[in-house]
């Protein structure tokens, strides 16, 4: 390592994330190990000094971490549009948050939003409106301006869920090799999937203690959702699947998620990209051509069978675990059979 190394990391996050207070102090430690050790010259390295925007988005974030335990993904997805907004409108100027008025906060969301798909704009409105009463809490402005940002159009999801079709579903667990270790943990993704619609981050975080083989329950946690728990029953055919990846698939490991790498090193998995992988490879091994390869087709297509032999919405969102019913009502679009029963007839008739 190098003196360039360090500066070059330095001017890197200076210019990304910034560098918060903590990591200052952690930076001055590690550069004097390395130069106790030789392995840097003994010079001062400057730590470059923040901008006054960049003050003013730390302390936000460092707000949203210690008063308000956001998530880390909350922070990340809000900070960088606060930063945005305050660079436009204060640039290399010192920040005076007193100055900002309702103008400035619609001419920003109207410049953001035209480039933006309808999430992230939903998600640049919830920062601003955060932001904006973050402000207003440390008494940097007497006006609501969180009530002065526009609100995103939402047409209440016009595009029917790409669902997996029920014989995909059946090539698909049918052309796993069980044989393998690999095709036994696999499968068993692939068919909790497919019988309980779980998401690919509860999959990939589900612990052995989350399994009751007794009362042949789940017990199913989604760090995406805020950490929600929801007990779930154990299809037989499902805990079996589980049971032989335990018994004749699963390496040796120390760690208690069910679902382990099958290379070195061997652990859990980090996060739901390796359950979307499975997927992804499994698909495409069995020729299938589905509408998607994201996880949620399966929990599109089981809440479409579901709804075609006959349960009602509150069962299904109960499976899924939505909050609202507003979300499981989306699914309705995808019988199309059902809703021609409800067309009414052309006035002036076919023609």
């Amino acid at each position: 390592m190098s003196l360039k190394d360090v500066e070059s990391f330095l001017r890197y996050r200076a210019r990304s994330q910034g560098i918060f207070g903590s990591e200052r102090a952690a930076l001055r430690r590690f550069i004097d190990y390395l130069r106790g050790q030789q392995l840097l010259p003994a010079l001062k390295i400057k730590i470059p000094r923040l901008s006054a925007v960049e003050q003013c988005a730390q302390a936000y974030a460092q707000y949203l971490r210690e008063e308000r335990a956001v998530t880390i993904a909350c922070v990340v997805n809000y900070v960088p549009f606060v930063r945005e907004f305050l660079q436009r409108k204060f640039g290399k100027e010192g920040v005076t948050l007193s100055r900002l008025c309702a103008q400035d906060v619609v001419r920003f969301v109207h410049y953001k939003t035209r480039r933006l798909h309808i999430g992230r704009a939903r998600l640049l409105i919830s920062a601003l409106r955060s932001f904006l009463r973050y402000m207003r809490y440390r008494g940097e402005t007497t006006m609501d301006l969180a009530a002065a940002v526009p609100s995103v159009a939402n047409w209440s999801r016009p595009s029917i869920p790409r669902a997996i079709q029920p014989d995909q579903v059946r090539r698909l667990l049918a052309d796993v090799d069980r044989n393998t270790p690999v095709g036994r943990r696999d499968f068993a993704i692939l068919l909790m999937l497919a019988r309980l619609g779980l998401r690919s981050n509860a999959i990939a975080h589900l612990e052995l203690d989350d399994i009751d083989w007794k009362a042949g329950s789940l017990n199913v946690h989604s760090k995406a959702k805020g950490d929600r728990r929801l007990v779930l029953p154990l299809p037989a055919d499902v805990g079996k699947a589980i049971a032989a990846y335990l018994r004749h698939g699963r390496p040796r490991s120390a760690s208690r998620r069910v679902f382990l790498r099958a290379k070195a090193p061997i652990r859990g998995f980090i996060d739901r990209g390796a359950v979307s992988s499975i997927v992804k490879h499994s698909l495409a091994r069995a020729g299938i051509v589905a509408a998607t390869k994201s996880t949620h087709q399966f929990r599109h297509g089981l809440a479409g069978e579901m709804l075609r032999h006959g349960a009602s919405l509150s069962e299904i969102g109960e499976l899924l675990g939505h909050r609202s019913q507003d979300t499981t009502k989306l699914y309705t679009k995808i019988d199309i059979n059902a809703l021609r029963t409800l067309a009414l007839p052309w006035p002036a008739g076919v023609r």
